[in-house]
């Protein structure tokens, strides 16, 4: 094994969850196929191409998935997004309507700040000490 190559997120519109991705975390569109059954496969990911763990953005189909549309792990932080320069991209976020949960950090592990997507799930925004 590799990598782990994609992650669900439960979503309530395709739309606006690519803008949200692309426009406020900075994520690049790497898919967005129209599939059969009316639904599409929307890829989002952060850097180049096959680099990382992908976002595979499922619009919800039942009433089921659509109770865990923002509360995909319970409350807590479920998704951790690296950078190389915390005050940079914490600024560009804010500037661009993210939500902070917190003010940032500066921890043994290096500076996070919690932060929720459009839908409410929790992240690390996290520059690694050292």
């Amino acid at each position: 094994m590799r990598r782990i190559a994609l992650v669900t997120l439960v979503v309530d519109d395709y739309d606006e969850a690519i803008r949200f991705y692309t426009e406020a975390l900075g994520f690049r569109l790497a898919a967005d196929e129209p599939r059969p059954d009316g639904s599409r496969w929307v890829v989002v990911e952060t850097g180049a191409a096959n680099h990382g763990t992908g976002l595979l953005l499922a619009r919800a189909k039942s009433d089921a998935q659509r109770g865990r549309i923002g509360d995909q792990t319970g409350g807590r932080v479920g998704f951790f997004l690296h950078t190389d320069d915390f005050t940079r991209d914490h600024a560009r976020m804010v500037a661009a309507g993210v939500t902070f949960l917190e003010e940032p950090r500066h921890e043994p592990y290096g500076s996070v700040a919690v932060f929720q997507d459009l839908y409410g799930n929790r992240w690390d925004l996290l520059q690694p000490a050292g």
